[in-house]
This record gives C-alpha cells, structure tokens and sequence, in this order.
C-alpha cells in the first residue's frame, strides 16, 4: 500500500479481517479524546455520516469515544477499524459488538499477530497506521498530551492536511492550539468539506433500520428488545438520547 510509505518504517506484517476493498477508497483519518463531548460526538457522527454517504471510508482506531462514534456514523460497512492488538481481540470490550460488525461488514487491521493483548506502546504503533491510510487526518477534540496529539506529530511528519473542528476556549485545548500555531485548519461546515472529496463511485445509501425505529420515539423497552445491543452503543456515541423513558434521535 503506497500511503503506508509515509510512516518511519513500512509495517513487518499486516493482519486483515473484513473487506480489503476498502483499502482502494479515498479515506479520511477520524481521531480524538476518549472523554468526549455531547458537542464533539454530534459533529463526529455527522462528519462521519456525510463522508460515507459519498463513498469515503473513513478510518479510525476502534476505541471509545470519538473512535466509536467516528465508526458508527460512518456504517460498519464503509469503515476501517485499526487496532493496537490482534485482529482477533475484539478489544475494548465495551465495542465488542461494534468491532465485530465492522468485522463482518468493514474492515480490522492490525501488526499484531493473533492474540496479541494491547499494550501502551501499542497505541501509538496503531495511531501512526491510522494516520498514514487516512488522505487527511481530522481531530474531533482532544486535550493537550492525550494520544491524540501523537496521532498529530505523526500527521505532521507525514506533511498530511490536520482539520479540527471549532472549540470554546477552555475546551479541547489541544485542537485551539493547533490552530493558533497554524497547524490545522477549521471545518465550519461539514458539507463544504465533505465537498472537497467529490462523490466516489461506490458511495451508496446506508439504510439504518434502527435509527429509522428510533424515528417514530418508541419507548426504551421497545427499542431495547428489537435492537438490545444497538441501543446502549447507540447512546454512548450519542446518536440518541432517552427522556422520560422514550428514544430521541439526536
């Protein structure tokens, strides 16, 4: 794969379990804070959301928060999911469910042989693969010193375009200054830069039966027992919200 030339040294192996059609599309990187906001998870889901619908696979690291969410909004079948252990360790476990759709619907990557339990220098092993096979690299939020920020010194010695998304001061100090330093760039509307990438020949129309279940605000216990795994992943990534025990999209 050519876009993995950037990284410091080509990767020794690679393990795939999916769709390695995927791997030819135009992709963009999606990385950010584990802890994230309401703000940032909105915006994720719909960045991720308008990228697939024009074809554009978007990749990301598998974790909590952002990750999850990047995926989610993107479809388990137009995503890559990266990881810092074997492709066969559905790991965090809180995104078992979400890992093995995109299994068997997207794509899981990882250097790791079979097995192999994810360690702290395995993280950043994973962001520089996330990085080097994304066009772009886009951080959702992130704090000063969080591994997010290692995926940006890997972007920066690749020479790949940072966009961030516009933050209040205080908030996800790392992406303010990105910007203030000049190394990023702001995406103030998703369309215009979603527009930048055309429409690919194979973007289609995701269908989302439960999102489209949710859109009538059946009650928890309803949607509960038709979608049970969909909905507590659906919440954390917060594409619903549940109030006075019935199901909003958000």
């Amino acid at each position: 794969m050519p876009e993995l030339s950037a990284m410091k040294s080509y990767p020794k192996q690679l393990h795939f379990s999916g769709n390695e059609e995927l791997l030819r599309r135009v992709k963009v990187s999606i990385v950010g804070s584990r802890k994230t906001s309401k703000y940032a998870r909105e915006l994720t889901h719909r960045l991720a959301s308008a990228l697939s619908r024009v074809g554009v696979c978007v990749v990301s690291g598998g974790a909590m928060g952002v990750d999850a969410v990047a995926h989610l909004g993107a479809g388990s079948s137009n995503t890559i999911a990266v990881l810092p252990c074997g492709v066969d360790v559905k790991y965090p476990a809180i995104n078992k469910n979400l890992l093995s759709d995109i299994e068997k619907n997207g794509l899981l990557i990882s250097q790791f042989d079979f097995g192999f339990k994810a360690t702290p220098w395995s993280f950043v092993v994973r962001n520089e693969l996330v990085v080097a096979l994304g066009d772009v690299l886009v951080v959702a939020e992130a704090e000063l010193g969080s591994g997010s920020m290692r995926s940006v010194e890997f972007a920066l010695k690749m020479k790949k375009e940072i966009f961030v998304f516009p933050h209040r001061l205080g908030e996800s100090a790392a992406t303010n200054e990105l910007l203030r330093k000049k190394q990023a760039k702001v995406i103030y509307d998703i369309d215009e830069f979603v527009a930048r990438f055309g429409v690919c020949e194979r973007a289609e129309k995701r269908a989302d039966d439960f999102l489209d279940f949710c859109e009538t605000n059946p009650s928890y216990e309803e949607a509960l027992s038709k979608f049970p795994s969909r909905v507590f992943e659906a919440e954390l990534s917060g594409e619903i919200e549940i109030r006075n025990a019935k199901i909003f999209v958000v």
